[in-house]
């Protein structure tokens, strides 16, 4: 699917509503709080859009999204699109700061939010002049404070019928906020067009999702990840979705969902599906026998991790990778055609390249800069000149991540550019590293990172979690630095070794290597 394949006039809430055709009655949405047919899905949505334009929301106005996965979040994100606005998807795990931040980047005029992260708004919300609006998951029958709306009376006798506001393909009606190492929070738009077009370039044509599948997505909607895979793509192609409002990083909420709610589409990060088998028996506790696909992105998925999911559950784990700016996966290996240690190959529809530091191609087996493009990707940084300027470089995205590429064309992942380590002169991939480590008995879990040693160089650190069994110390430490020097050339052994209980995580469960910068 290309641009060209859609309306000039196209609002993507068509994703939702060609279903009604043929498929109302399906069930569209699992949840634990409820299930819902498109039908059911398709009337809720209208009665959302209704009511903000009740508030006055118009084409092109922002709202913010600040809520659990619930069938309510993704009833007022199609509500806030179908009537032309901008739905900004906001992470459950952030502070009132980077609300406030958020809030007045983009001028959002409403905000629809859970009850339990209604504190975190109301904290900020007198300083905001830009925001209007407070509507509330959760809130019903009991007493609104500060002029919050409840949800369930917002939408209460709205009709359950609406046209759609006449969007051009090109109108943007998504905002996410990613953060960088450095720096405010950077706003993502993405336009009505590329959602159908991602939808159909990675997980129907390469994962060959179908209308008999029911996904599950370890990241949530708010993540471009979660939305992309666990709304947009199974609803585009008339299958279902399943919706956890339980915390993903426990492994036990993962698995308790899979058994119950019976999805074919297993999407996860390395760092989760480790976290499951640590559960002791998973797969005989848990009936994992739905799945027919498990897709892995967002980090490195280490060659022993897959070999040790294949045995314990017979399936395959498929790796690919994307970005928020682009919103589709670009990278991926294939189901049946998977490269272990890669990243796959440029997904049909992209154009990939490596380039050294001038722009210059860098030749086979070479570490070199990630420069991908599409039709699905965005445009800027809002109101961010300089870092749009480093990133959108013409037609093409500067990734920030470093791959090599082998001779059938798989990519090899080097680490970030900012994370890539030079000792000797010589790149060296904290990626490798942690490979080699995870292979020894003891590690469970590891990253690495550059830290400075009393000369001022940068050489590489690793932070490990042991297995049960295991003991922190300083003999265990210097064993595993010389376990990294016999089984990989010696300058790319790490210098220092800090063991941890548990290596801070992000929302969806990856390491969160930020956090790790400061320790």
């Amino acid at each position: 699917m290309k641009i060209a394949d859609l309306p000039l006039h196209y609002n993507v809430v068509d994703i939702l509503e060609h279903n009604l055709v043929k498929r109302a009655d399906k069930v569209a949405l699992y949840s634990l709080e409820r299930e819902m047919t498109f039908r059911q899905a398709s009337m809720e949505v209208n009665q959302v859009g209704h009511a903000l334009k009740r508030l006055g929301v118009r084409i092109g106005d922002f709202v913010g999204i600040l809520s659990l996965d619930l069938p309510e979040w993704v009833t007022s994100f199609f509500g806030v699109l179908k009537v032309g606005g901008v739905a900004v998807g906001m992470s459950t795990t952030q502070t009132p700061k980077d609300y406030a931040y958020m809030l007045d980047d983009c001028r959002a005029r409403a905000i629809i939010v859970h009850e339990s992260l209604l504190p975190k708004i109301e904290e900020i919300r007198a300083e905001r002049q830009f925001l209007e609006h407070v509507i509330v998951l959760g809130l019903a029958g009991k007493p609104a404070c500060g002029g919050a709306i409840a949800f369930e009376d917002w939408i209460k006798g709205q009709p359950t019928d609406l046209h759609a506001a006449p969007t051009h393909r090109d109108d943007f009606c998504t905002l996410n906020y990613t953060s960088g190492t450095t720096g405010p929070p950077k706003g993502i738009q993405h336009a009505h067009k590329d959602f159908p077009i991602s939808s159909e370039l990675y997980p129907v044509n390469v994962l060959g999702l179908n209308e008999h599948d029911r996904t599950f997505s370890i990241a949530r909607l708010f993540f471009t990840y979660g939305l992309g895979v666990n709304l947009f793509a199974p609803w585009h192609v008339g299958a279902s979705t399943v919706l956890s409002s339980q915390p993903p990083r426990v492994a036990a909420n993962v698995l308790d969902t899979i058994a119950r709610f019976k999805p074919t589409f297993l999407f996860n990060v390395p760092t989760g599906y480790a976290s499951m088998m640590a559960v002791e028996q998973f797969n005989e506790k848990y009936d994992l026998s739905s799945l027919r696909r498990c897709m892995a992105a967002g980090e490195a998925l280490p060659a022993a991790l897959w070999n040790a999911w294949k045995d314990k559950t017979g399936l395959e784990i498929v790796e690919a990778m994307g970005t928020t700016e682009a919103f589709a996966l670009f990278l991926s290996n294939y189901p049946g055609d998977i490269r272990l240690g890669s990243t796959g190959k440029c997904v049909e529809g992209f154009e990939t390249k490596l380039v050294d530091e001038n722009g210059v191609e860098v030749k086979q087996g070479e570490i070199g800069d990630l420069m991908v493009k599409g039709e699905t990707f965005a445009l800027f940084y809002l109101h961010q000149y300089h870092k749009t300027q480093n990133s959108f470089r013409g037609e093409w995205l500067f990734t920030g991540d470093k791959f090599s590429q082998d001779a059938d064309g798989f990519y090899h992942y080097a680490g970030r550019v900012d994370d890539m380590l030079k000792a000797g002169g010589i790149w060296v991939s904290p990626a490798e590293i942690e490979s080699t480590l995870r292979t020894h008995q003891a590690v469970y879990e590891c990253a690495v990172m550059g830290y400075p040693d009393k000369d001022g160089l940068v050489k590489p650190k690793a932070f490990v979690a042991l297995r049960k069994g295991f003991t922190a110390s300083d003999a265990l430490a210097t064993e595993l630095i010389e376990y990294c020097k016999a089984n990989m050339a010696g300058y790319k052994r790490p210098r220092w070794v800090e063991f941890m209980d548990e290596l801070p995580k992000t929302a969806t469960g990856k390491i969160q290597r930020s956090a790790l910068r400061h320790s």
